[in-house]
């Protein structure tokens, strides 16, 4: 949903696209978090247009119509003459909201029946241990990408245990130690972690001295921590073929950062996007072809991609 930290005081509000369902999300006069559909429930039109802010109330700007911070119904006009209708059961519809290391999760379409915590289990345990969080971390850049693929493509491709990466990313090889590369199964997560190249670890001050770890959240969330950067990315599917991938850049607030790294650093990342997308695209390509089937997969590096599928098909058949 967005960053925790922007929701602190009572009125403080996120809004953003999920699978291009627009939420909202604020803190309530009793200092309560609380998520809901940004949907006005007269016409459809979103009650909050603006990415954050702090309001006391959500008022649509298409006839009027007014809500709380808690979601309620406060106002509507012109409805003299209606039947069967009650305030009261005209609020904002909720949606379930935790936080966790400062990213704000909701669960659109279900019933909350555990915490957030509890539900990451060991794998949030691990992605703390690995620093993949937000705490003390600074916004530097939004970046989409739309693939022509299908956005499970998208996810094998980064769940491949590192297998592509001495073919496909030439540049990226060169300053990790792929030998180092390892892979860690949870209960709804994994983590790939890798150490850079030791002579490189001056020079690419991008990939820092520890090792990047590289976690997935089923189903489609994915927390990269190198150097001083946490990259997020989120796959969204818009088509059977098609995805579109959202990029959140942050640097650590420590970091004395020129714009000239800054800007190198986006650039190179942007570079193994692009190798990327070449890759997703050929591989939805070939999946369209007759003369494919089904692969097999390569035991010793791709466990993430087959506990990615094993989770699917469990939801599949759920």
């Amino acid at each position: 949903m967005g960053e925790s930290n922007k929701l602190q005081q009572p009125g403080d509000f996120v809004s953003s696209l999920v699978t291009d369902r627009p939420f909202v999300a604020c803190i309530d006069q009793q200092g309560q978090l609380q998520a809901y559909h940004n949907v006005c429930r007269h016409h459809a039109a979103a009650v909050c247009d603006e990415a954050h802010g702090n309001a006391t109330q959500f008022a649509c700007p298409y006839h009027g119509w007014t809500y709380g911070l808690d979601g309620r119904l406060q106002k509507a006009t012109k409805l003299k003459g209606i039947k069967n209708f009650k305030a009261s059961e005209m609020g904002l519809l909720p949606v379930p909201i935790d936080t966790w290391q400062g990213f704000a999760f909701i669960q659109p379409g279900k019933q909350r029946t555990t915490s957030l915590t509890e539900w990451l289990g060991k794998g949030g345990d691990a992605m703390q241990a690995a620093d993949i969080s937000l705490a003390n971390m600074k916004h530097v850049k939004t970046q989409h990408y739309h693939i022509n693929c299908n956005w499970k493509v998208f996810c094998d491709n980064y769940l491949d245990g590192g297998y592509h990466v001495p073919f496909a990313h030439k540049g990226l090889a060169s300053g990790l130690h792929l030998d180092s590369y390892t892979s860690s199964l949870y209960e709804c997560a994994s983590i790939q972690s890798c150490a850079p190249q030791q002579a490189s670890a001056e020079a690419d001050q991008r990939l820092g001295e520890q090792a990047a770890e590289y976690a997935f959240v089923h189903p489609n969330l994915m927390l990269n921590r190198y150097g001083p950067w946490l990259d997020i990315n989120i796959v969204e599917p818009t088509g059977p073929q098609t995805c579109r991938v959202r990029f959140e850049y942050f640097l650590h607030r420590d970091h004395e950062a020129e714009e000239e790294f800054v800007e190198e650093s986006l650039q190179a990342s942007d570079a193994v996007q692009q190798e990327d997308v070449r890759l997703c695209e050929a591989v939805q390509r070939g999946l369209q072809s007759p003369a494919y089937d089904s692969g097999r997969y390569a035991p010793s590096v791709e466990r993430p991609m087959f506990h990615f599928h094993q989770l699917l098909h469990r939801d599949l058949l759920q």
